[in-house]
Order: structure tokens, then C-alpha cells, then sequence
């Protein structure tokens, strides 16, 4: 299993910084934020930061990501399609596979088919979009009581019944623990489908006190991240895995640092060969 470094566990560090720190703790992968990534474009070239990505040993995964796809107005979808036009396009030329794509706000008294026939139709949309420039979109259920999609379970319904094969999903330890999804919802997932891998682990807190702020570097807190994997196992998916830890306490750290513990507490949990890192 290859190891991604995501930039929202570093979030305060620049692109060029997140690359530079990525490469140098030995990680294959590097999942952009796109803020960052909007930054770096500014004064630099998609064929600088391909360069940049390259000289570091790196492979560009995906961008982080654009946000609330679903149920919006007809002038904010406009700017989402606008958005998925503008983050494909760069993706592909990077050679970066997949953009990260997040479902809306849970409209109050939205029913389950409610949910299913928008978020199909807009993914369906979004997908022709990106598949223009031969890019993949992962739906990234979020756990959070507010959120449209909130499980493994519905989110995998929906992947499958958009049925493009631009269009998979991403599960995130945290999320799958906080929405209460199901082991079988993985036990029944076609290992093709799922896109992307998030691993991060969280404080031992009741579900409805949980917030992004209270994740940790993985095997340090209660997610069962342990038992994610031995059903990950089963299906044979063994791709990729991406650290996304959103705390403000490892944002303030050296990002170097933050990385190196990262890389090192995902292969402890997970029982990867660690990887030596020369200097």
C-alpha cells in the first residue's frame, strides 16, 4: 500500500513546502489543497509544479477538493461546474488522477431518494466535465449530521448507481467512525471503486462532540482503524493510503516534522514495512 501525504495535515505550510516535506519523509503520493494549489499557480506553471512534484520522488494523486456539489443554487452550481472545469484541467496537466468532490448541506425534510437522484444527477454532470480531461472524481462522504451523504453505506449506493467509471469514492477513517457507517458496506465494495483511502485517528470523545479538530496521527486514539483495514484486506484493496489530519495543533508544528510522524504512525497501525529513509 502506498502512502499519500494530504495537505490539510499541514495546513498551514505552502505547496512547495508540502511537496518538499512529503518527499523528504519518503511518501509516494502528495494530495493537493487546492487553496494551496491556487496560490503556488499565481507565480508559478502547471509544468513548474509537475517539475517540483518530480524532483521530490512524488506522484500527484488528487486535489482537496471542491465542496458542497449538491443542492445549491442554480448560480452556485454554475461556479461548481465552473470550479471542476478549472481543477480537472490542471490536474491533468500535472498527471494527477482524481479531484475530490463533497456532497452539499442536508436540505431539512430531504428525503433518502431526495438525496440519491440529486447527487447522482450532479455527479453525472460533474463527471462529463471531468472526464473531458480524462479525470476521475471521488465522493468523499463527510460524517457530520449536517451533510447529505453521511455514510459508506449511502455514499456507495449512489456511487453505483451514477455507474461511471470516472466516478468512485473516498472513505475517511474519521468520517466512517462518526456517521456510523457499516464494516459491510466495505465487505460488499468493489475495491475499484474506491478511489482514495483518508487515514487519521481521533481523541476519545462522544460522536456528536467530534469535530475535525480532534483528529490524531493514526494508532494514537479510538477510530477502528484496525478493523477498517482487515475489511479493506478482504476485498483486496490495498492502493494507496492518504494521512488527513485536520488539527491546528500539528499545524503549528514543523510541517517536516508533522510528516515524518505521520508517515511513521500510518505504517505502525496499518503493519506496513517501514520505509528507510536516507537524508
Amino acid at each position: 500500500m502506498k502512502l499519500a501525504m494530504n495537505g490539510a495535515t499541514t495546513m498551514r505550510a505552502d505547496l512547495a513546502t508540502d511537496i518538499d516535506a512529503a518527499g523528504r519523509a519518503g511518501f509516494d503520493y502528495v494530495e493537493i489543497w487546492a487553496a494551496k494549489l491556487r496560490e503556488f499557480l499565481k507565480t508559478n506553471s502547471t509544468g513548474q509544479l509537475k517539475q517540483l512534484i518530480e524532483k521530490n520522488n512524488l506522484e500527484p494523486y488528487s486535489i482537496n477538493s471542491i465542496e458542497h456539489i449538491t443542492f445549491r443554487s442554480a448560480e452556485d452550481y454554475e461556479r461548481i461546474k465552473a470550479e471542476t472545469e478549472e481543477l480537472s484541467r490542471v490536474a491533468a496537466e500535472i498527471g494527477c488522477p482524481y479531484v475530490v468532490v463533497v456532497p452539499g448541506k442536508l436540505p431539512e425534510n430531504a428525503s433518502k431518494a431526495e438525496i440519491i437522484d440529486e447527487s447522482v444527477r450532479v455527479l453525472s454532470e460533474l463527471s462529463d466535465i471531468a472526464g473531458k480531461y480524462r479525470v476521475s472524481l471521488a465522493f468523499e462522504f463527510l460524517g457530520q449530521i449536517d451533510c447529505s451523504v453521511q455514510t459508506l453505506d449511502l455514499c456507495k449506493e449512489i456511487v453505483e448507481k451514477v455507474n461511471r467509471e470516472n466516478i468512485g469514492l473516498v472513505i475517511d477513517t474519521f468520517h466512517f467512525y462518526a456517521g456510523n457507517s457499516t464494516f459491510e458496506a466495505i465487505e460488499t465494495l468493489d475495491p475499484k471503486k474506491l478511489f482514495i483511502f483518508h487515514i487519521n485517528d481521533a481523541e476519545n470523545l462522544p460522536k456528536e462532540e467530534l469535530t475535525d479538530a480532534h483528529r490524531l496521527y493514526p494508532g494514537t486514539g479510538i477510530l477502528p482503524i484496525r478493523e477498517i483495514k482487515e475489511r479493506f484486506d478482504r476485498i483486496g484493496y490495498d492502493r494507496m493510503v492518504s494521512i488527513e489530519i485536520f488539527r491546528p495543533e500539528y499545524w503549528n508544528e514543523d510541517p517536516y516534522e508533522v510528516a515524518r510522524k505521520a508517515r511513521e504512525a500510518t505504517e505502525k497501525v496499518l503493519g506496513l514495512t517501514p520505509k528507510n529513509i536516507t537524508a
